[in-house]
């Protein structure tokens, strides 16, 4: 039981800075979708789902990408990957 709390303890900081990435990451992407037809769908953990317009795929992709991999400043890199498939399953 000691163990689990530590662990939760220790995991919170960082699953709560994983959240803040990813809503600042949802807002870049959102304004720079303004005029385009694809949509953002969902959110979970650290994935954006999207339904994307077949014209949009490739703008679409980097913009994601882009503003996944610098909405923040780390000593590390964020790298981002995407994948596009007709369902979740598949991408």
């Amino acid at each position: 039981l000691l163990g689990f709390g530590e662990r939760t303890a220790m995991n919170a900081p960082i699953q709560g800075t994983a959240a803040d990435i990813i809503k600042k990451a949802m807002v870049k992407v959102n304004e720079e979708m303004k005029n385009m037809k694809s949509i953002l769908m969902a959110q979970v953990h650290d994935e954006l789902l999207f339904d994307v317009h077949p014209s949009e795929i490739e703008e679409l992709q980097k913009i994601v990408k882009q503003a996944m991999e610098s909405v923040v400043e780390l000593k590390v890199p964020l790298l981002v990957d995407g994948g596009i498939g007709n369902n979740w399953l598949e991408s």
